[in-house]
This record gives structure tokens, sequence and C-alpha cells, in this order.
């Protein structure tokens, strides 16, 4: 018996079947037929959505101001700093709020295994600009290393937190608005 013998060659079709399946995920079926309609919306558009742009911009501005002091040793830098890593913190306070209740609200979104991750890395972030933030008004000269350490972990955290945000939005169309002409 030579080695065609053995293996029978495999076609297209066969392989297409193998890797793409000819049946749905009963389990993935049913998780998108579960509405993925925001909880929480101004004019149709989730405002969680638009609420995590402020804490990723002043979380990376932390970062920068703390690079920037470390360079420049300016006492400037750490005014500016304790005032980012504080709206930083205020900002994802609001956003996680707004993210927690579209999370626990609504079924589709509660359903998916990257709205949990999101939220984790959500509420670490969240926990990371508040221990920055305290650490910056209870002792000024923190910032050097601590305050840029924490500022480092919070870039990215922030990373890993928009990664699977990402993955809601662009696998799974969550947020996003489909007019009936599309």
């Amino acid at each position: 018996m030579t080695q065609t013998d053995k293996n029978p060659p495999e076609t297209d079709e066969h392989i297409s079947d193998e890797t793409h399946g000819s049946e749905t995920n009963p389990v993935i079926a049913k998780v998108e037929e579960k509405t993925t309609d925001s909880f929480i919306a101004v004019a149709g558009h989730p405002l969680h959505a638009m609420a995590v742009h402020f804490p990723i911009a002043l979380v990376v501005c932390t970062l920068g101001v703390d690079i920037l002091y470390w360079w420049s040793g300016d006492a400037f830098w750490i005014r500016v700093g304790t005032w980012s890593s504080g709206l930083a913190f205020v900002a994802g306070v609001g956003a996680a709020l707004v993210g927690t209740v579209e999370l626990l609200a609504v079924p589709g979104i509660r359903a998916r295994a990257a709205s949990w991750a999101h939220g984790i890395a959500g509420m670490a972030l969240v926990a990371i600009a508040g221990t920055n933030w305290g650490l910056r008004i209870t002792t000024e000269d923190a910032v050097l290393p601590q305050g840029l350490l924490l500022s480092v972990l919070g870039t990215i955290m922030t990373g890993i937190a928009g990664w699977h945000g990402g993955k809601l939005i662009f696998d799974h169309g969550i947020g996003l608005m489909v007019s009936s002409k599309d």
C-alpha cells in the first residue's frame, strides 16, 4: 500500500466542510439571538462608547507628563500629572459605571466573554488610575518612580481594555447603529 492509498486526496469540498463547518454552533446562534441594543444611549449612540475616550486620553497624558517631569525635573509637570491622573480616575469611574450598567442590563452584551474581559480590564484600569491619583495627592515627590510605574501600568491596561472593547465593536457589532438602508 502506498502513501496515497492510505490518505485519500483532500478535495476543496472536504477541506471547506472541515474548516468552516456546515452547521452553525448552537451556542453561538443562541448568543447572537440576544439583543445588543444599548441601555444607556443619547440619540441611539451608546454613552459608554462616547465616555471612554476621556479616561483613555488622560491616562496616556499622565504617562507623557511623568516622562516630561523625569526628563526636565520641572515641578510644573508634577501639578499637571496630579490633575491629569485625577481627571483620568473621575472620568474612568463615570465610564465604568455606564459600562457596568450596560453589561448587566443588556443580555447580548452579558452573554459575550469579551464583555467580561473588557469589564475586568476596565475595573483594573480604574483602580490603577485611582491609586496613581491618590499617591500624587498624598505624597508630591512620589512621581518618581512609583507614579511613573503606575502610569506605565495604566497605559498598558488601557491597551488591554481597549483591545477587548474593540473586539466587542468590530467582531460582535456591539454599539453599532445599522440603518435599514444598509
